[in-house]
């Protein structure tokens, strides 16, 4: 995985999940809190998730063969979705039920100090995470909004950190409401709502992880900046003359595929025609190092659009 994959954010997360969802499960052995034992699954659940993205980084890293000609970036993308998969099944759906069991059948807390100390040492385990994953997210973001980063960021891991911290700490605050209200009141069904609003929330973050992933899979085209500095690299004014319509596809997050038809001089010979194609395709390289695979067929454009006019080209493909 590349340095811009997130590798230091996903280990930072890896560990202190480990150590919160270990801290968790001992203060539900004493407690009886089900707050806690739903958070106890979720860092389980968020460890998990974080050993899948390395995973998927690593399995990334393959190179290319006859049966896959074009790679495995994508294994990424398939990791980044079963992320999704796993918080939402095992992280909500389990946090869930254990709310709803919770308010059907409240047991009392029990050792109330070990959940709320727990609870805050968890946080201050997952800012430093979340700390960490802003830093390594703000060096690819740029002017970017946050909400806009996690739309349009090609390579999945920083996306899915994010907004797992994100998640972990707004559900630690909802167990500790949860528990400080159950103390407050002696009411443990308090306990089981917290829950409830626990599970509420990761269902909701694991559906947008699958929807951001999915689009992914599917395959998105080069940002409209890269797009714009295909295009301008590709014509040199003299052998290139223009370029007639493009598709670009990322094959992996650092990997894209460019497929061009090019206008040429009509009166240029092969080995001319061939040497411009080849210095264009120098020139794009440069322009955007990760275009790896390159496609382009010359034309002349008079003829192409007289004689085989090409469909309407959505913007920035």
């Amino acid at each position: 995985m590349s340095a811009s994959g997130g590798t230091k954010a996903i280990v930072a997360a890896l560990g202190a999940n480990l150590a919160i969802a270990v801290a968790k499960f001992v203060a539900f052995a004493f407690s009886g809190s089900s707050s806690m034992l739903a958070e106890g699954v979720h860092s389980v659940a968020d460890s998990g998730n974080q050993a899948l993205l390395l995973l998927g980084g690593k399995k990334a890293q393959k190179q290319a063969s006859e049966e896959h000609p074009f790679g495995y970036g994508r294994e990424r993308y398939i990791y980044g979705f079963l992320v999704s998969v796993v918080l939402f099944s095992i992280g909500g759906v389990f946090a869930l039920y254990e709310g709803y069991e919770k308010i059907k059948e409240p047991h009392p807390l029990e050792h109330w100090y070990w959940p709320v100390g727990v609870l805050v040492f968890a946080v201050v385990a997952e800012s430093f995470s979340f700390r960490t994953a802003i830093k390594e997210s703000n060096a690819l973001r740029g002017e970017q909004s946050w909400s806009s980063f996690i739309r349009t960021a090609k390579a999945p891991e920083l996306p899915v950190v994010l907004l797992e911290d994100f998640g972990a700490l707004v559900g630690l605050v909802l167990a500790l409401g949860g528990v400080g209200l159950t103390i407050a009141t002696g009411d443990s069904v308090w306990d089981g709502i917290g829950t409830l609003c626990i599970g509420t929330l990761l269902v909701a973050i694991a559906l947008v992880l699958a929807a951001e992933t999915k689009s992914l899979l599917l395959g998105e085209a080069a940002g409209p900046e890269q797009v714009a500095r295909i295009r301008a690299a590709a014509v040199d004014g003299e052998s290139v003359t223009r370029v007639i319509h493009m598709r670009t596809l990322h094959l992996g997050p650092e990997e894209l595929l460019v497929a061009a038809k090019i206008a040429v001089r009509g009166e240029d010979t092969a080995a001319q025609i061939a040497r411009a194609i080849d210095a264009a395709e120098s020139r794009i390289r440069e322009a955007v190092p990760i275009a790896r695979v390159i496609y382009l067929e010359p034309d002349i454009y008079q003829a192409a659009s007289s004689r085989h006019p090409s469909p309407p080209i959505p913007p920035g493909t």
